[in-house]
């Protein structure tokens, strides 16, 4: 009954972001719309969860009834500087969405107003450890742009729609604990873009179930781990996987990665509230992984799950101090200027733990191809750092219809084998893509965990396998494909055709006889 339930309340909560986009349809498309809709929810959550937690500090020292959204703003200020110290950031009383909102279809200066409420909320944070949690956050959310509206009044009718539109989301009450209504929404917002938007929606998203298989795949015998990093995060939902899949205490330490894209960057520490993850639970950089990573003095990572873009070009050999650099000196060779995945694997191999796990969605490409991609390949193999390969089906990617593969790596390897799974069957057709479903990820993950051996499906490589097949991890190599043809009886086929050629010697006959009659007359 509470499944049923709470699949109404999301189905509900869709409908209520496609009115918003019936609403806005026309003037705000695509990338501009998300990022309005996603900037408004933030700004409610941010509004009530500050709100929440005020309130119930206030109602537990005796004062019932309080209600921070009517506190004078002078009141407020007194707080400010302990709430920034617990919280992150502060917002006066007036400011918050729920007054703002109500004030807003009589505010003719209202795309000034929330331009302030977004500084004001940014500047709160400034000399605080939330500082670079908070700096930009709004970037993105531009109320001054003519995509809304060509004059400020048809600007500002826009955003009292958006306000209206978000505030009539069914998220629950934030002291209920239903903070993954915001989660959600946001994830179905995301889906929504990258499926109309092509190739440029895809790069930063990455679909829940894989993210899902990543995660599981990555935490088999496992409650917790220390911390979970990406090394190109995007929007940070493979991230919060972790959570779902090991629970809230999970995630010992918090979640870390690495976005070069700024508005992508932006996306991802609203994620990252969205999903109720504190400020001090998470440390997102942006910046260029592969020449400027981040997170060197950290403790190494127990858990790295990554779909990097695929084959895009970087230094290389054309910056001299990488071939120096520790994570990619070891292999002797650096990855092609023009595709970089096997660069990433090898950071994700150098931030990797001794008794860590990284899942890694990787292009077909890099696991037969000659040249240096081969000698990196040859060095994983020769240090026995590849747990397994598994060949993912065609078209599950927003804007690509390549089958994909994922790398496990591991450290800490029992044996000295690799297991090699064909999953390219393991997916259900949904409207223009595949999918994967829950029996599918179950039946990946449960192969995966006990290294078993199942015929044109899976195959555990000897070192010396590999090493003869010239270091090719493709699985095809390694895993023979079951042969779906009709198989022919060939002793039945020649006593068909000897009994066809009876029969048409009969019918030769029986002509010949009709025509030599015919004749006579």
């Amino acid at each position: 009954m509470a499944d049923i339930k709470k699949e109404h309340e999301r189905e509900e909560l869709h409908r209520a972001i496609w009115a918003i986009a019936d609403e806005l349809r026309g003037s705000v498309d695509g990338w501009d719309f998300k990022s309005y809709v996603l900037g408004t929810m933030f700004y409610r959550y941010i509004s009530e969860n500050l709100t929440e937690y005020i309130n119930a500090g206030e109602i537990a020292a005796g004062n019932a009834g309080f209600d921070y959204a009517k506190l004078s703003d002078a009141d407020a200020e007194e707080a400010r500087e302990g709430l920034v110290q617990e919280k992150g950031f502060f917002m006066m009383p007036s400011e918050l969405f729920c007054n703002v909102r109500i004030r807003a279809p009589q505010d003719e200066n209202l795309n000034e107003t929330l331009e302030t409420v977004f500084h004001h909320i940014e500047d709160s944070a400034k000399g605080s450890p939330s500082e670079g949690d908070f700096e930009g956050l709004f970037d993105d959310f531009d109320v001054n742009s003519n995509k809304l509206g060509a004059t400020v009044s048809k600007r500002n009718e826009k955003l009292v729609k958006l306000l209206n539109g978000v505030a009539d989301m069914n998220l629950g009450n934030v002291k209920e604990h239903r903070i993954d209504a915001f989660g959600d929404a946001y994830e179905y917002l995301m889906t929504m873009y990258a499926s109309n938007a092509g190739k440029s929606g895809g790069e930063f998203f990455t679909p829940a179930e894989v993210s899902e298989l990543l995660t599981r795949l990555g935490t088999v015998g496992k409650t917790r781990v220390n911390k979970v990093y990406d090394p190109a995060c995007g929007s940070g939902s493979l991230l919060l996987k972790a959570e779902k899949v090991l629970g809230k205490d999970g995630v010992q330490f918090g979640y870390f990665g690495q976005e070069i894209n700024i508005t992508t960057y932006n996306l991802c520490r609203i994620n990252m509230f969205l999903h109720d993850v504190g400020f001090d639970k998470f440390d997102i950089a942006c910046e260029d992984t592969l020449t400027a990573p981040q997170h060197w003095d950290d403790e190494p990572f127990e858990l790295i799950v990554s779909n990097p873009p695929y084959s895009i070009r970087w230094a290389g050999d054309g910056d001299a101090t990488l071939i120096n650099d520790p994570r990619f000196a070891p292999a002797g060779v650096l990855a092609p200027k023009s595709k970089a995945d096997l660069a990433f694997i090898m950071h994700s191999l150098s931030w990797l733990a001794a008794n860590g796990t990284a899942a890694i969605v990787c292009f077909p490409g890099i696991m037969y191809r000659g040249g240096a991609e081969k000698k990196i390949r040859q060095y994983l193999i020769d240090n026995n750092f590849v747990d397994c390969v598994i060949q993912l089906p065609a078209n599950l990617f927003f804007g690509t219809s390549i089958a994909t593969c994922i790398m496990v790596l591991k450290k800490n390897k029992a044996d000295n084998k690799t297991l090699f799974i064909d999953a390219s069957g393991e997916c259900v057709k949904v409207t223009n893509n595949n999918r994967l479903t829950a029996e599918n990820i179950e039946r990946i993950v449960s192969v995966f965990a006990v290294r078993e051996e199942i015929k044109h499906f899976s195959h555990l490589a000897e070192y010396g396998e590999i090493v003869e097949s010239g270091y090719n991890l493709s699985v095809s190599t390694y895993v023979e494909a079951e042969d779906t043809r009709e198989k022919i009886d060939i002793v039945k086929l020649n006593a068909e055709i000897e009994e066809i050629v009876a029969r048409e010697q009969v019918l030769r006959e029986e002509i010949d006889r009709i025509v030599a009659e015919i004749e006579v007359k």
